[in-house]
């Protein structure tokens, strides 16, 4: 059962967590032309239901997560509790900060080059927090797997 619990994990993970952090990447640079460019627009707008419909989706990283890691027992273990907080964090940035900032890029033709600008930024952050997370997730301090 571990095994399988693991396998949906991962692979949530790489299906869904992948194509929000390309897409929420890409959405700047796009959004800022939109104004100029229906293409772009549509890009921007696609981008943005991308990142929102595997928001909704990426629940399943946490909750598969979760019951691999009782499964193998680790849940106390200090490498996969500082995951569970930086996934916390990484979900509420793109919950509370990516996705309305999109949404306001979308309906607005203010000063989109700061918006794009700061919007980068936090997608970056959560960039950054999914690396980290995945660096720990492989590299376990305190593993007896020898990684």
């Amino acid at each position: 059962m571990t095994k399988l619990l693991l396998s949906i994990h991962v692979l949530a993970a790489m299906l869904v967590i992948g194509p929000i952090t390309v897409a929420a990447s890409m959405f700047p640079r796009y959004a800022k032309q939109a104004p100029e460019s229906d293409r772009a627009a549509g890009i921007a707008k696609l981008l943005h239901r991308i990142c929102r419909g595997y928001a909704v989706a990426g629940i399943a990283v946490p909750v598969f997560g979760l019951a691999t890691g009782a499964q193998l027992g680790v849940l106390a273990d200090p490498w996969l509790i500082i995951s569970i907080v930086l996934t916390a964090i990484a979900a509420a940035i793109l919950v509370m900060a990516i996705l309305p900032a999109q949404r306001r890029m979308l309906g607005s033709t203010d000063d989109l080059s700061a918006m794009a600008t700061r919007l980068a930024m936090l997608t970056g952050i959560f960039n950054v927090l999914w690396v980290i997370v995945v660096v720990l997730m492989i590299v376990r301090p305190g593993s007896t797997t020898g990684a």
